[in-house]
C-alpha cells in the first residue's frame, strides 16, 4: 500500500507528458498541412480591373484575398516545391478572357490561353502523386469576382456585368506561390517569367 501514492504520481506524469506529446505532434500536424498555393500573375491593368470587380461584388466578410487567377489549390509546404518552381521557364505570355460564367453561388471570367495549360499541365505531372483531387481534375482557369451569395443574387450579378462585357486580353507575367492561413493568404515568392 505505501507504494501507491509512488504510482499515483507517476500514472499522472505519463498522463501529463502523454498530453504535452499530443499537443506537439498535432502543432506539427498542423505545420505539415499548411500548403502552397500557386497563382499566375497579371498585368496591373488587369489585375486592377478584377480588384475593383471583387470588391464591388464579393462580400466583404468573405474577401479575404485578392483577385487570382489559381494554377494549384494545393502544394506540398517543403523546400522541394521552391526549388522546382526555380526551374520553371516561360515566357511572358496572353491569356483572352472569354466570357462570364455562373457558378451556382457566384460569378467568374473564364480565361483560355494554351501556354496557360501547357503550364499547368507540366506542373501537374511533376506534383501528380500529391494533388488533391481538386488539383488532380480538368483545368478550368478563371477568376472569380464573386462567391458565397444566394444564386439569385449571383444571376443579378451576371445580368449586370453581361451588359458591357466583352472579351479581352492580358498578359500572365509569372506565378506567385503563397502559403494558406486557414483563410488569409501570405504571399511567398514571385518567379518571373521572360520579357519575349
Amino acid at each position: 500500500m505505501s507504494h501507491l501514492p509512488k504510482v499515483f504520481l507517476l500514472a499522472k506524469e505519463m498522463e501529463r507528458e502523454l498530453g504535452r506529446s499530443k499537443i506537439l505532434q498535432r502543432k506539427m500536424q498542423e505545420v505539415e498541412m499548411i500548403p502552397y498555393i500557386l497563382t499566375s500573375r497579371l498585368d496591373k491593368q488587369a489585375l486592377n480591373f478584377f480588384e475593383s470587380m471583387r470588391n464591388a461584388y464579393f462580400p466583404v466578410e468573405r474577401n479575404q484575398v485578392p483577385a487570382h487567377l489559381m494554377l494549384f489549390h494545393q502544394l506540398p509546404y517543403e523546400p522541394n516545391t521552391l526549388s522546382y518552381m526555380e526551374t520553371i521557364r516561360s515566357e511572358v505570355f496572353t491569356a483572352e478572357v472569354t466570357r462570364l460564367f455562373f457558378l451556382g453561388n457566384g460569378v467568374a471570367y473564364a480565361v483560355e490561353s494554351e501556354q496557360l495549360n501547357a503550364l499547368h499541365t507540366t506542373i501537374k505531372k511533376h506534383f501528380h502523386h500529391v494533388l488533391i483531387p481538386q488539383d488532380l481534375q480538368g483545368y478550368r482557369p478563371h477568376i472569380t469576382v464573386q462567391n458565397k451569395v444566394s444564386p439569385q443574387t449571383a444571376r443579378d450579378t451576371m445580368a449586370i456585368l453581361l451588359k458591357d462585357f466583352e472579351p479581352f486580353t492580358m498578359d500572365i507575367l509569372g506565378m506567385d506561390l503563397w502559403e494558406y492561413l486557414g483563410g488569409k493568404w501570405d504571399w511567398k515568392a514571385f518567379y518571373p517569367f521572360d520579357k519575349p
